[in-house]
């Protein structure tokens, strides 16, 4: 579960950062909920994410305005892996909290409080971003399966 939230998370060391994460839980087993500990390893798998992000950016040469916009930034935008071109090009036009919390209900399928307290956030925000988020996503699916269309109708009636 976990080295598959990584991977779909674009991360260089999926099977790492499983490993490491329950290494970590091993660790504080006497304080974790053992029953109900997904939201608990997601969180610290973003958070083992965000440092393998930081850590390839900071390899990257670039200009040193950029990297200090960078080091602002409390969220990757983490790259998602995704079947569907449109799905990707949609998600893409989500904030990375927005399409995390679209990606921790649909891919994860964790509930949405469980979601929540893996975001580190009140389950009633929760739910308002996730409807929001849901609600940009399916506009956005709607604007680009409807975009090609007429594209496509312009000149076919042209040639008729």
């Amino acid at each position: 579960m976990i080295s598959a939230y990584c991977r779909r998370r674009g991360s260089r060391d999926p099977e790492g950062i499983a490993a490491e994460v329950i290494a970590i839980a091993w660790g504080r087993r006497d304080e974790l909920d053992l029953k109900d500990c997904r939201p608990w390893l997601i969180a610290t798998a973003r958070n083992l994410l965000l440092d393998e992000y930081r850590a390839r950016r900071r390899s990257i040469p670039t200009d040193p305005g950029a990297m200090a916009d960078l080091d602002k930034r409390r969220e990757p935008d983490f790259e998602v892996e995704s079947l569907d071109p449109e799905l990707r090009l949609a998600l893409d036009s989500l904030s990375p909290s927005d399409r995390e919390a679209v990606l921790l209900v649909a891919w994860e399928e964790l509930s949405p409080a469980e979601a929540a307290r893996s975001m580190g956030i009140r389950p009633a925000t929760f739910r308002v971003r996730l409807h929001r988020a849901r609600s940009r996503l399916k506009q956005t699916l709607e604007e680009l399966s409807a975009t090609p269309a007429e594209a496509t109708d312009s000149p076919l009636e042209d040639t008729i």
